[in-house]
C-alpha cells in the first residue's frame, strides 16, 4: 500500500488567516468575541473556537455586549451587514478573504460603471451573498451551464451593452471555461463583454493537482466539510478520473477498512479542512499496513 497526500491539502492562505487570527482574537481580548457566520465551513474547526470562546452568530442584532468583538468570516458579508454594524457600533475585525474582497471591489467598482454583472457560482453561497450586495439590480447568478442561455436572453433584455463576467473563487475552473464560452459565442457581437476570471489560484492549483493524482492512484480520499464548495469541487474532479472516489468529513467514517491490499491511495483535502483530519486519515491506513 502506499498513500499520497496532495501537496496542496488543507487550509489555504485566506482560511489559515481567518482561523488564525480568530485564535488570537479570542485569547488576546477581555471582550466577548462573536463571529458573524461560519469562519470556514469545516464543523470540526467551528467547533474548536466555540470551545476557545468564540460565540458564532447570523445577524448583528444577536450582539448583545456592548464591549465585545465581532469577527467577519472568512467568505465575507454583505454590504448591508457592514451598514448594520457601524449603525449598532459593534467594532468588527474583518477576516474576509482578500481575494473575496477583491471581488467585492470589482462588483462595485463595474455596477457604478453601468455595467451588467454576471456571478458565477452557487447563489447561496455566503461568499456570493456577500458578491452579490455590490452588483446592483442588473445582474444574474449563473449556477451551472445550463442556466447560461437563460441568462443570455436576460441580459439581451436589459437594455445593456455592457457586461462583466466574475465567478466565486471556489468555482470549478473548466466548468467556468465552458459557461465563458457559451457567453462569448452569444454575446460578443453585441454586448462589450469583460471577463475576469475570479476563481482562486489556490483553488486552481488544487483542483488541478486533485485531477492529476486521481489518475493514478486506486482509491482518493477527499477531506472537507459536507457544506464547502470546494470540497465539493475536489469530490467531482476527482470522480472522472478514479472509479473509487469517497467524500468524508472525519477519519470516523472510515470505518469499513476492506481489503486495502496493495492499493495506492490518494488524499485530498478541501481549503477549510484542518492538518489533524488529514493526519488522522494517513494514521488510519497507516495501521493498517
Amino acid at each position: 500500500m502506499e498513500i499520497i497526500v496532495g501537496k496542496t491539502a488543507g487550509f489555504c492562505y485566506g482560511v489559515e488567516r481567518a482561523v488564525q487570527g480568530a485564535k488570537n482574537e479570542v485569547k488576546d481580548s477581555n471582550a466577548k468575541v462573536y463571529c458573524l457566520g461560519e469562519i470556514v465551513h469545516n464543523k470540526q474547526v467551528v467547533e474548536d473556537l466555540e470551545k476557545r470562546g468564540i460565540k458564532f452568530i447570523e445577524k448583528p442584532e444577536e450582539v448583545k455586549e456592548i464591549r465585545s468583538k465581532t469577527i467577519i468570516r472568512a467568505h465575507g458579508i454583505p454590504k448591508e451587514t457592514y451598514d448594520k454594524c457601524k449603525e449598532k457600533n459593534i467594532e468588527i475585525v474583518d477576516y474576509t478573504c482578500p481575494k473575496v474582497l477583491n471581488i467585492h471591489e470589482i462588483a462595485d467598482e463595474y455596477c457604478k460603471k453601468g455595467y451588467y454583472i454576471v456571478l458565477v457560482g452557487a447563489k447561496n453561497h455566503p461568499e456570493n451573498v456577500g458578491t452579490i450586495s455590490y452588483c446592483g439590480d442588473k445582474m444574474s447568478v449563473i449556477e451551472k451551464k445550463e442556466d447560461t442561455y437563460k441568462v443570455v436572453q436576460d441580459i439581451k433584455k436589459s437594455g445593456k451593452n455592457k457586461c462583466l463576467v466574475i465567478a466565486q473563487t471556489t468555482y470549478h475552473l473548466e466548468k467556468f471555461k465552458e459557461i465563458e464560452e457559451i457567453l462569448t459565442e452569444e454575446l460578443l457581437d453585441n454586448i462589450e463583454l469583460e471577463i475576469k476570471n475570479t476563481i482562486c489560484r489556490a483553488t486552481e492549483l488544487r483542483q488541478k493537482e486533485t485531477e492529476e493524482l486521481s489518475k493514478k492512484v486506486d482509491l482518493m480520499i477527499i477531506i472537507g466539510g459536507k457544506n464547502s464548495s470546494n470540497t465539493k469541487k475536489l469530490y467531482e474532479v476527482a470522480s472522472q478520473f478514479c472509479k473509487e472516489t469517497v467524500c468524508i468529513e472525519t477519519v470516523d467514517e472510515l470505518s469499513n477498512k476492506g481489503n486495502i491490499g496493495n492499493k495506492k491511495i490518494g488524499i485530498m483535502a478541501g481549503a477549510s479542512t484542518p492538518r489533524k483530519s488529514i493526519e488522522d486519515v494517513v494514521d488510519f491506513y497507516n495501521s493498517l499496513i
